[in-house]
């Protein structure tokens, strides 16, 4: 039985949120992007909006591109990227319960 695909989640005020960030969550560096999980995609589809984190375009290069890194060490970095940006968020009071 193959599992049925979900439709992606898409949210303008969380990635508004996330651009307000405006140092990378990794390095301190200035000016960011909203850099998608690289997991659960593929033929034209990004992750789900929330599952992005506030990353300068250095270290989105670097954890796209790492070629000092294996694809689950891209990912580990990621990962930890998307926890600082919704801890982040959270904190700012960017993001909250309603």
């Amino acid at each position: 039985m193959l599992a049925q695909r979900q439709a992606v989640h898409r949210d303008r005020k969380w990635l508004s949120a996330v651009h307000e960030l405006d140092q990378c969550v990794l390095c301190g560096g200035w000016g960011i992007q909203a850099a998608h999980r690289n997991e659960g995609k593929g033929m034209g589809r990004k992750a789900d909006d929330c599952l992005v984190a506030a990353i300068c375009p250095d270290c989105h290069h670097e954890i796209d591109n790492g070629p000092g890194m294996t694809r689950e060490q891209r990912r580990a970095r990621l990962d930890q990227a998307i926890l600082l940006t919704v801890q982040q968020l959270a904190r700012r009071g960017l993001i909250g319960v309603k």
